[in-house]
């Protein structure tokens, strides 16, 4: 009688794929966890003050970091309130007057972002050039001139 050995393959089998499987102990929770349970408007306030999100974007950041039940369905009436929406591009960037809120040691920034951020504050509260050169009486406008044929 022969016997037949079944050889097993150290491979994956083909047509089948495998979950990608992460050890807890990789992924840095610090900033997850102590944004977790910071107000939901805030979070959204913290992110763009960094940089202008598109909604999807967005909502992909925040879920990594953890959304409430009771949070989930809310992005868009947060969006409103502290946002404006760039229509060329469809993405969002805070408004003026939510950067005076902003915590530099919010949990969730890195260094890098610390760093970022103190300059985007700071072109924030330096004075505009633009709005100190103006003159107080504009030139004629296209429309006021002669019409030449």
């Amino acid at each position: 009688e022969v016997r037949r050995v079944q050889q097993r393959s150290s491979g994956p089998v083909p047509g089948k794929k495998r979950p990608m499987c992460v050890r807890l102990v990789d992924i840095d929770w610090s900033g997850c966890a102590a944004v977790y349970g910071r107000p939901y408007r805030d979070r959204v306030i913290h992110l763009l003050a960094l940089r202008d999100y598109k909604e999807p974007e967005l909502l992909a950041r925040l879920q990594r970091d953890g959304v409430r039940p009771k949070d989930k369905d809310s992005l868009g009436k947060i969006l409103q309130q502290v946002a404006n929406l760039d229509p060329n591009d469809n993405s969002f960037h805070l408004k003026e007057g939510f950067f005076k809120d902003i915590q530099e040691d919010w949990p969730a920034y890195s260094e890098v972002d610390r760093q970022a951020l103190e300059v985007i504050l700071a072109q924030k509260s330096a004075p505009s050039e633009n709005a100190t050169s103006q003159t107080s009486s504009p030139g004629p406008s296209g429309r006021d001139s002669p019409l030449r044929t």
